[in-house]
């Protein structure tokens, strides 16, 4: 039985992972430059395996939430496109939605969900194929 993760090649037999979903990985990359721009971070801050910084590690947090919330995204897909675990995922949410009391943040995440609901817009297919080509260079 085969890992629906990964697939045969016909040319030599072996087993390779392959992404099945590339746009769950687009919609990440959307979010985190978003967010990172809002931030005034860089993006690769937000991509790190290791916490950081505690501002990248929020922003991090309020990317995952805009993955989750605003695009769609399963926890699982968000975890996946970040490089996290689902429960990571979850706490993120569970952090920002806690911050969303406050009416100024509120305003904020507001007006990122929109800017990212347009972005996913107008986000032409070929930009599909550069964040897979900008995945593979990781």
């Amino acid at each position: 039985m085969i890992n629906s993760d990964c697939d045969i090649s016909k040319q030599d037999g072996h087993v390779r992972p392959f992404r099945r979903d590339k746009r769950r990985n687009l919609k990440c990359r959307l979010s985190e430059e978003c967010v990172a721009a809002v931030f005034a971070i860089p993006a690769g801050d937000l991509r790190r395996r290791s916490r950081g910084a505690a501002r990248s590690a929020f922003a991090r947090q309020v990317a995952m939430y805009l993955a989750h919330v605003g695009l769609g995204l399963t926890l699982t897909e968000v975890g996946a496109g970040f490089r996290r675990d689902r429960t990571t995922v979850a706490h993120a949410c569970a952090v920002v939605e806690d911050c969303r009391d406050d009416p100024e943040f509120d305003r904020l995440m507001g007006r990122l969900e929109g800017a990212l609901l347009l972005m996913r817009e107008i986000v032409p297919p070929s930009a599909e194929r550069a964040a897979r080509i900008q995945d593979s260079n990781r």
